[in-house]
């Protein structure tokens, strides 16, 4: 059994996760509830579940050791299946996104580990705090929803300069959150590739990479089911790509005024909202 416990201390709340004997405090500034609220804001109508049909991945086990650099070129990656191409956040009948973008998954008894490929031709990041919104910069982002009941679902975002915002939501916004942004994925480790040059408007750059390793102990905290999985286990996830308009101006890039952000996905949402774990795809774990 859950238990929710939110308690006021001056100016932040602390919600504190029971969960089989595990206790997790984390606690959130007025400003980051506030900040959870204009998050809030760009959700989207109901889904168009016509337009939101679960995609479906098989992560297999890692046949060897992983280095954390954000080359990818250890040889389980070589074999690793890739993903399907991102599509628009509403679905296949809206434009093709303008840069690729796949990832590809393996896992072993410590670690889950995602690989991400970018296609990109102008590579240039900007926040460098830890749990800044790192989605203000063009971005790759991970939802995971181990057990596939629409709670207790972790969010990770990564910008090019492998600035981390990782959060836990207790319920989607709809249902009122909260949104964790103090929670941190404990052991997370991650690493960007850029291939070509990064903040450098005056070359063209081939895209960048992003490497990441989750520990299991974390996963696990709030998976409410086995974590390392086991064979045939299914987990709901979704993957997502934010990227801006922006211009070049005096050999600077410049965000194009009142232009808003294009999300690309792995598997479609039928709408402009990234926190529907109802529509999120399937990843099923192999040996």
């Amino acid at each position: 059994m859950e238990i929710y416990e939110l308690i006021v201390e001056r100016d932040s709340f602390k919600w504190q996760i029971r969960r089989r004997g595990i206790v997790r405090a984390a606690s959130v500034s007025l400003f980051a509830i506030v900040a959870s609220v204009l998050l809030a804001g760009c959700v989207g109508a109901n889904p168009d579940m016509s337009n939101a049909i679960p995609r479906r991945y098989e992560c297999h086990k890692a046949t060897g050791p992983i280095v954390i650099d954000g080359k990818l070129t250890e040889s389980p990656w070589e074999t690793a299946t890739k993903s399907t191409a991102f599509v628009d956040i509403e679905g296949t009948h809206k434009p093709v996104p303008a840069h690729d973008t796949h990832f590809k998954m393996l896992w072993d008894d410590d670690h889950l580990y995602v690989a991400a490929i970018l296609d990109d031709p102008h590579v240039h990041a900007k926040l460098t705090q830890r749990d800044a919104i790192v989605f203000h910069d063009n971005d790759f982002e991970i939802f995971i929803d181990p057990n596939g009941d629409e709670r207790e679902y972790y969010e990770l975002e990564f910008n090019a300069l492998n600035t981390v915002f990782d959060l836990f939501l207790v319920r989607t916004y709809r249902r009122g959150g909260p949104a964790l942004h103090d929670w941190d994925m404990r052991g997370l480790k991650s690493a960007v590739f850029v291939d070509g040059s990064l903040n450098d408007a005056s070359d063209t750059d081939n895209g960048w990479s992003l490497e990441i390793a989750m520990p299991w102990r974390s996963l696990k905290e709030a998976a409410g089911r086995a974590a390392p999985p086991r064979d045939g286990h299914v987990w709901r996830m979704n993957f997502s790509r934010v990227q801006w308009y922006d211009d070049i101006i005096d050999g600077r890039y410049r965000r194009k005024p009142d232009a808003r952000e294009r999300n690309w996905v792995w598997s479609p949402q039928g709408a402009i909202n990234m926190h529907q774990p109802g529509t999120w795809g399937y990843v099923t774990f192999r040996e």
